[in-house]
């Protein structure tokens, strides 16, 4: 990744020269492929592979923007008064075209247009096989997972979203959305399993290119696609690709999962992940923006998203999870280099996500972006890791009528807690949530999928102090299981890209 990143600069650099000669990064979901004077050399397809990772970066894609909506879940609440922010949580459709969502759709067409490009033109160019092989694996496997998230945000069965041909030239005119969810699912395993297929095992990247996908990421996020889809059968055997590969373990001690140490263990999949230590800093915003506002004097925390007294009571006695995801009041932790007490003067829950906070345990503040705007760190924030993948295939089975104590076990040994006998979907739906609270892994569309969220969401919220901070909401499953489409898109089409029924 390190080698992506420095030619991430370089090509980004040039974007604009580029783009004035031929448009080909000036890009727009409906546009269609260009050549001109690109796509002729080897470095040239590396130059419009790595284009493919710039997005990343941005602060909303995986960071900020997206969050406000897994901020809709019960585990969380807006740490501070942020009206966009609080709206989105109370399913208030005021915030449509605001600034922290409206570009989620923009981001990732703009990342499958540089997927389609790479595919249509790289084939052709006389270059090391290999290479060229790899190249289009990391292709298909973003075209695949950006395809994957609008389709889970954005689509259900009565409209999924564009899915771009690029095998035919359409100009700009805007393409309308898909009939339903499963035509966007349906391609999105077409194109994982071509990136499954030309992609390599991780452990065959050298260092310098850790961070590029790879062939258990691809089945990974094919396991989660078809548990999505409610595709049982398949999200098991996915999984299973993962698992019987042989390539991915727990680790021992769950809170050493979010080290730095450990950005690359045996327990990676997928995260985000940047080693540019530019002004602008690299890495996920998430770590601070869940930082106490002001970081105590020390660093600019954002004070967003803070843990609720529901998610700290799902916890059962004893599970090593809890204190290592959730800080309370009282407790001690390790900040710039000297212990702390935590308080919050600003968190509206009382409590702090402790699970990112290890880059900011060292002194002189050497793992965080020197962008004090931009308060980023160098540890991989996980989009998939191996303990999801073994939940996945553990829920996938008792969907069957399977047993999936051997699953949900792994799970519980790992937190120090007893085994199970016969566990159902409630003992998954709790070791789903204490695993993987305030992670991508989204406890909102979890509750969404399961059916759980018009009665979750019709409770209050508390904090600490068992006060309510957070009043009951209604959420009308039949407008609120998706998100609006951004305003920007449905005005830009002409309609041609309809909204989702309810939220007009």
């Amino acid at each position: 990744m390190k080698h992506i990143i420095k030619h991430i600069a370089l090509s980004l650099a040039g974007i604009s020269i580029l783009a004035a000669c031929n448009k080909k990064l000036d890009i727009t979901p409906e546009g269609a492929p260009t050549s001109g004077n690109f796509w002729q050399t080897e470095a040239d397809a590396v130059s419009g592979a790595n284009a493919m990772y710039d997005q990343f970066d941005n602060e909303n894609f995986y960071g900020r923007g997206y969050w406000w909506f897994i901020n809709a879940s019960d585990d969380m609440v807006t740490g501070r008064v942020k009206a966009e922010g609080d709206n989105i949580k109370n399913f208030n459709s005021s915030f449509i075209g605001g600034s922290y969502t409206e570009t989620q759709w923009k981001m990732r067409y703009i990342v499958i247009k540089r997927a389609n490009d790479v595919i249509t033109h790289v084939p052709s160019i006389n270059m090391d096989a290999d290479l060229k092989n790899r190249i289009l694996g990391e292709a298909y496997f973003f075209s695949g997972l950006m395809y994957f998230e609008l389709g889970y945000t954005y689509g259900d069965e009565r409209a999924g979203v564009p899915i771009v041909n690029r095998d035919s030239i359409t100009g700009d005119k805007p393409i309308p959305r898909s009939a339903n969810v499963n035509l966007v699912y349906e391609y999105v395993e077409k194109e994982l399993k071509q990136a499954a297929a030309h992609l390599p095992y991780f452990d065959e990247y050298s260092a310098d290119e850790y961070g590029r996908p790879h062939k258990t990421a691809a089945y990974a996020f094919l396991s989660k696609m078809f548990l999505y889809k409610k595709d049982y059968a398949k999200a098991e055997q996915y999984a299973d690709s993962v698992i019987l590969s042989g390539k991915h373990q727990l680790l021992d001690n769950f809170a050493d999962v979010f080290t730095i140490a450990n950005n690359w263990s045996s327990e990676y999949i997928w995260s985000v992940y940047s080693n540019s230590k530019a002004p602008s800093g690299w890495g996920s915003i998430l770590p601070g923006v869940m930082l106490e506002n002001k970081g105590w004097g020390k660093y600019n925390g954002w004070g967003y998203y803070m843990p609720t007294k529901e998610l700290y009571d799902a916890y059962e006695t004893g599970d090593l999870r809890r204190e290592a995801t959730i800080l309370k009041p009282g407790d001690h932790f390790t900040f710039y280099g000297a212990d702390q007490v935590y308080a919050s003067s600003n968190s509206l829950s009382g409590y702090q996500f402790r699970k990112y906070m290890e880059p900011f345990s060292y002194a002189g503040g050497i793992h965080l972006s020197p962008n004090g705007d931009h308060p980023t760190t160098d540890l991989n924030l996980p989009l998939i890791r191996y303990a999801e993948v073994i939940l996945i295939k553990a829920e996938a089975k008792l969907m069957q009528g399977k047993n999936a104590d051997a699953e949900i076990n792994m799970i519980r040994h790992r937190a120090g807690l007893t085994d199970v006998t016969n566990a159902d979907m409630t003992e998954l739906k709790r070791q789903r949530r204490c695993e993987l609270a305030g992670e991508w892994a989204n406890h909102h569309f979890d509750l969404v999928r399961w059916g759980d969220a018009q009665a979750t969401y019709a409770q209050p919220l508390h904090g600490y102090s068992g006060s309510v901070i957070w009043p009951a909401r209604t959420f009308k499953p039949t407008i609120h299981n998706v998100w609006p489409v951004p305003r920007s898109e449905v005005t830009s089409s002409n309609g041609i890209v309809k909204q989702n029924a309810g939220w007009e």
